[in-house]
């Protein structure tokens, strides 16, 4: 689900919102608020980190958040970076800062969700430096 309206999020205001089970992220100044994905989602995911895990050139992770600014705050479903690059792009706190080498989202059910994933993050991934963005249908 999408919040319209004229106010700018950012990332700070992510601390004032109930702590229940939606997701909230921020992308260009917009609050999306999302239920928590479903088990068969969850499973996917846990098989793509798997698959990357026993890779070993790099470091997966399931829901892990990027920060990519105030405005900019989003928890993809699995993110992978290279070995050289995990250091840098984790700060103090273990939020990555930076623009892993690959994002996976994986579709979850209504015209919403698929347009935030096939749109709106997809613009946001490609401005932001991802080399490589999937999304699992």
């Amino acid at each position: 689900m999408r919040v319209t309206s004229t106010i700018q999020w950012i990332s700070a205001d992510l601390e004032l919102l109930p702590e229940n089970s939606n997701r909230y992220e921020i992308i260009d100044g917009e609050l999306f608020v999302n239920q928590a994905p479903h088990w068969f989602h969850q499973r996917v995911c846990g098989n793509l980190y798997l698959a990357l895990t026993v890779w070993g050139i790099g470091y997966a992770a399931i829901g892990a958040g990027i920060v990519w600014g105030e405005s900019d705050d989003v928890i993809p479903d699995v993110v992978w970076l290279r070995s050289e690059n995990y250091e840098q792009l984790l700060d103090e706190s273990g939020h990555l800062r930076g623009s892993p080498d690959l994002i996976i989202e994986v579709l979850s059910p209504g015209t919403t969700n698929e347009r935030r994933d096939k749109e709106v993050k997809l613009k946001l991934y490609s401005t932001r430096g991802v080399k490589e963005y999937w999304i699992i249908d």
